[in-house]
């Protein structure tokens, strides 16, 4: 086959849609399929303009002179060529493409449903709205579709209005190495780099400052469960530096010396930390997937996430479960305590028991390996350009 994939400029600051754009590219190559990787160049952008319009001339990059460029190369590509579209939200470059064979891979639904005022705890304001409806209008001409879960295809559905003309799930892979370690080697190498004491274990977060990451509920967990038990392991939060909500947050803490925020982590260290956690709390409000999740798990280490899809599609049986965070913050501290208690249950495992735990994360973490999702995605694509969809 002939692959053209489309991706996010890196000049935007993005690293995971890059990224996942590569492994669909290194993917297809080693499947011995020619393929193309295009986006936008950052010709308005690099002009000497303050911060606060880059983003602007970052538009005109994408949306204006990307697509003049794109229309000159179509017309010379074979009309077997499959264009792929590595996220959804490169709808407006759909219509490019959208009367060839074609496929968008579909991660998440979050920022269209906040921009519909279907997320209460992310307000959109008004321009952010109108890049959403521009992102919907695009991808809704696509006809073919992959969702990261059943969860982002149910989400994809309901903006189409309609089942597209193909729509399937393809969990994600891994898309590096995760293993099993011996943890009390590697909290001893962890407490000689970090210089945090982690000889005992610690309780992990993943993820960013993303509303629906909820970081702030990861403290007021941790914090709950510090107040009713006598045992003391610190709470790393690996990510992004945090909001000053954050700080102020685990600075109110009895606890917060034992809170640490860990930045720039690379992905060796990333790796370590998962490997010598004592278990990964993972509340999400939301996500189209949710790696971390499957990341600890094929790591050995335990998770407790919230009980929604598609984190519940990603944990299966293997998780422990809480529920979601609640909006009404009269609720909160009774939402806390609660999950506090399982916190505690996993903590306080028998080694039997945590045995069987990780067996059973390990186990389940098999289901998204990064070799079955490309030959399963390899087999969409045939199907495409044989059928002619």
């Amino acid at each position: 086959m002939k692959i053209i994939i489309f991706t996010h400029p890196l000049f935007l600051g993005s690293q995971s849609m890059p990224r996942y754009a590569t492994m669909l590219e290194q993917g297809m190559l080693e499947r011995g399929h020619a393929v193309g990787l295009w986006t936008a160049s950052p010709f308005f952008f690099r002009l000497p303009v303050p911060v606060l319009f880059k983003k602007w001339l970052g538009y005109i990059d994408q949306f204006i002179v990307f697509p003049f460029q794109i229309n000159r190369r179509l017309k010379n590509l074979p009309q077997n060529t499959l264009f792929v579209f590595s996220d959804q939200a490169l709808g407006p470059w759909v219509p490019l493409a959208a009367n060839r064979l074609h496929v968008i891979h579909c991660h998440d639904f979050l920022a269209q449903q906040s921009a519909k005022g279907i997320i209460p705890e992310n307000r959109v304001g008004w321009s952010g709205i109108k890049y959403q409806e521009f992102i919907r209008k695009g991808y809704k001409k696509g006809k073919n579709f992959i969702s990261i879960s059943k969860q982002t295809q149910t989400d994809l559905h309901d903006f189409m209005g309609t089942v597209p003309a193909l729509s399937k799930v393809v969990y994600n892979g891994l898309n590096q190495k995760f293993e099993q370690s011996n943890p009390e080697l590697i909290r001893a190498q962890l407490t000689n780099d970090l210089k945090i004491n982690l000889s005992l274990g610690y309780i992990l977060h993943v993820g960013g400052n993303q509303f629906y990451k909820n970081r702030k509920g990861v403290i007021e967990i941790y914090t709950a469960w510090r107040k009713s038990t006598e045992i003391n392991l610190p709470l790393l939060l690996v990510g992004s530096h945090p909001t000053m909500e954050l700080e102020q947050l685990r600075e109110e803490s009895l606890f917060a010396s034992d809170i640490h925020f860990l930045t720039s982590i690379n992905d060796d260290l990333l790796k370590q930390g998962y490997q010598g956690a004592t278990v990964l709390l993972f509340p999400s409000l939301a996500e189209g997937f949710g790696w971390p999740i499957a990341e600890a798990m094929a790591s050995g280490c335990p998770v407790i996430t919230t009980n929604e899809a598609p984190m519940t599609e990603v944990g299966g049986q293997a998780a422990y479960y809480i529920d979601k965070r609640p909006l009404d913050t009269k609720e909160v501290e009774e939402w806390a305590k609660r999950s506090a208690l399982i916190l505690n249950n996993v903590i306080r495992l028998n080694n039997k028991e945590r045995q069987q735990c990780i067996d059973f994360g390990i186990e389940n973490s098999k289901r998204f390996e990064t070799e079955k999702a490309l030959d399963q995605i390899e087999s969409i694509y045939k199907k495409i350009t044989e059928n002619k969809f």
